[in-house]
């Protein structure tokens, strides 16, 4: 097996760093989603932000990056979806129209199969998926980020030049805000817009007596964003009928628009577009 020399590395990670800009360019408006904890929601928020998009007729794609917990092929109903190439590429799954999707959960063996890499083969991997990834011309590209503020996350905002900016997930207990407010931090350290705090999981109303009921308490994203100075979008209810979507494979903004939830969401879309699109798309 032949080794490259350290110089013959070098030109070869510059070539890549060229083809990534070169890829990334061919794309109107890049947003990652982040949160700095996990169990938030924050791969439903990128699936139903990239189907949104999709339905208002942006040619969307949404890329998958959590490579120890890839849920986005599944709550898209593709999870037995196989990825192909042409000589331009790896080409993406299409989801339905306006939509495409690329996770590692298309390249695995078996499904259940682990990822056990360390650091630098995960940064590998994503700059693969930014380098090899023929996407075309997308209107704009979601990035569901794994939790945290580690190798994943931090490839993809050094990678990404430019990226419009990040949309952060909370929910309303003072230990996802905590682990959100180093997030906020790691991405205002790196010169990136923060597009803005979404409370995710704020109340939930009785289907009984029609109370609302705070189950994780209240008001923590819309504190925490004035508290950081960033935009704060909105909060979404806790709904029952978005788990179960989920697990359908069924997007809770396609499959119930008119719930609470939906009608709260598509604000939020529309805030995130102005903020992004500037009314131009």
């Amino acid at each position: 097996m032949k080794i490259n020399s350290e110089e013959e590395q070098k030109k070869l990670l510059m070539q890549q760093e060229i083809t990534i800009v070169k890829r990334m360019s061919d794309i109107g408006h890049k947003i990652a989603v982040m949160s700095g904890k996990g169990g938030v929601g924050k791969s439903t928020i990128s699936v139903n932000l990239a189907v949104a998009f999709a339905l208002k007729n942006y040619q969307t794609g949404i890329m998958d990056v959590d490579l120890h917990g890839p849920d986005v092929p599944h709550m898209l109903g593709i999870e037995n979806a196989i990825l192909q190439s042409s000589p331009h590429g790896i080409i993406p799954v299409k989801a339905r129209e306006n939509l495409e999707v690329l996770s590692i959960e298309f390249m695995l063996p078996t499904k259940g199969a682990p990822i056990i890499w360390r650091g630098p083969k995960k940064t590998g991997a994503i700059k693969q998926f930014l380098s090899d990834v023929s996407w075309g011309n997308l209107d704009v590209l979601v990035v569901d980020n794994p939790p945290g503020t580690g190798d994943e996350p931090l490839t993809i905002l050094q990678s990404i030049s430019p990226l419009d900016g990040v949309v952060m997930v909370t929910t309303p207990q003072a230990v996802a805000g905590e682990d959100v407010r180093k997030c906020v931090n790691m991405v205002k350290g790196l010169n990136i817009p923060i597009l803005g705090i979404i409370e995710n999981m704020s109340g939930f109303t009785c289907p009984h007596c029609h109370e609302e009921i705070n189950i994780f308490g209240k008001g923590e994203g819309k504190q925490l964003a004035e508290e950081l100075e960033v935009p704060y979008l909105g909060s979404l209810p806790v709904e029952t009928g978005v788990g179960e979507n989920s697990d359908q494979g069924k997007p809770f903004i396609r499959e119930d628009p008119d719930s609470e939830i939906s009608k709260k969401f598509m604000k939020i879309v529309s805030k995130i577009e102005d903020k992004v699109f500037n009314g131009k798309k």
